[in-house]
């Protein structure tokens, strides 16, 4: 039949395309990786060093799910043909939803994968620190940060990142003033790291008796992790620190003792809090990666050859800065004025379905760095 005919020329055509991305991951050298990894845990006295262990642990299942995950792929190539091939032998258009929905999964993936590997930024392959922070609007933009606070958490749980609140400021009557979140998994950053600006929100406001339409924003600081392998130098004395009492999503499972750390970089006013540890020198260890983390973004980002050279200036959270907005009224959708694409389904996106805003930017950087490399 016509309709699974020309299915199964498309499918055929993107085999290509899946053994390069075979290439592209170096799965040859990926295997023989796992292989020297796997035999360095096996050897005695492994565990003796458990920072060590714990690294090439997490390598080789980095390595392994990596793999696992073309395989998957790769499986899903060969169902997705033989229902097609089946469906076209009995001339069943019955199976011909069920076979477009599999051919969507198949090049989602694909292209998923695809992108993958493209990062490789320094820190891509690192965890990501998010940082909310509410707009200008009071409770309307209070309540719209914490709608991309968990906007966020959502898209982590859907890739299977472990999602971490290290601090969350109530806001006055609903939603949050601020909040951090430590999404850790691989590429985590390197995903994320599109996501950094401000987000616009219009819709009819439910803190509003009147039922007008509102204007809201909220803006997402996303930095790497920083390991202790990577050396930053930060002068002690430029550092303040305050303790208060931890409150907020993160302090219904902490002590109420004050063992929440705030940490000010004097030099340039940064900011970072923890609260999620239950000592105070906890707080402070997980505080002070964040600082170091967020110095050496700007750092990275600015091209700056010091710490020192990092000055403190605050982009206003407002019109004319933000980098998509959300729309509930008078119709849905969201749009990314970065790189035009946009979905009409909402609900989604509010849920976590992200992939096709995140893929469209990081097809847009590597398009932007070919034409680059062409000049």
């Amino acid at each position: 039949m016509l309709q699974f005919e020309e299915m199964k020329l498309a499918l055929q055509e993107l085999e290509p395309d899946l053994k390069d991305l075979a290439e592209a991951l170096g799965l040859e050298s990926m295997r023989e990786e796992i292989e020297k990894l796997d035999a360095k845990a096996a050897q005695p006295g492994f565990w003796d060093d458990m920072e060590t262990s714990q690294k090439v642990l997490q390598r080789s299942s980095m390595l392994k799910n990596k793999m696992a995950a073309y395989e998957r792929l790769k499986s899903a190539y060969g169902d997705t043909m033989a229902l097609i091939e089946l469906a076209d032998e009995e001339g069943d258009l019955s199976l011909l939803p069920e076979a477009q929905e599999e051919m969507k999964k198949f090049q989602s993936e694909l292209e998923s994968q695809r992108l993958s590997t493209l990062l490789n930024g320094e820190y891509d392959s690192k965890n990501a620190i998010l940082t909310f922070h509410a707009g200008a609007g009071g409770t309307e933009a209070q309540d719209w940060a914490e709608m991309l606070y968990r906007m966020y958490c959502r898209w982590g749980e859907r890739h299977g990142y472990k999602v971490e609140t290290l601090d969350y400021l109530d806001g006055e009557e609903a939603g949050l003033k601020s909040a951090t979140v430590l999404i850790s998994g691989e590429n985590a950053y390197g995903f994320l790291k599109s996501e950094v600006g401000v987000h616009r929100l219009v819709r009819v406001s439910p803190f509003d008796a009147s039922g007008r339409r509102h204007t809201s924003f909220a803006s997402l600081e996303v930095m790497p992790e920083i390991d202790d392998d990577v050396e930053v130098q930060i002068n002690p004395d430029d550092i303040k620190m305050d303790v208060y009492r931890a409150s907020g999503a993160g302090g219904q499972k902490v002590n109420k003792t004050s063992s929440a750390v705030r940490l000010t970089h004097i030099p340039t006013g940064i900011v970072v809090s923890c609260q999620v540890e239950r000592s105070q020198y906890q707080n402070r260890d997980v505080a002070m990666r964040m600082l170091k983390s967020k110095l050496m973004e700007i750092k990275e980002r600015e091209h700056l050859e010091r710490i020192e050279d990092i000055k403190g200036v605050q982009k206003e959270i407002a019109w004319g800065s933000q980098i998509r907005s959300y729309v509930f009224m008078p119709y849905t959708l969201v749009k990314d004025h970065r790189t035009g694409y946009e979905s009409g389904n909402i609900n989604a996106v509010m849920d976590g379905d992200l992939d096709g805003f995140i893929n469209a930017y990081l097809k847009a950087q590597s398009l932007n760095a070919l034409g680059e490399n062409v000049d």
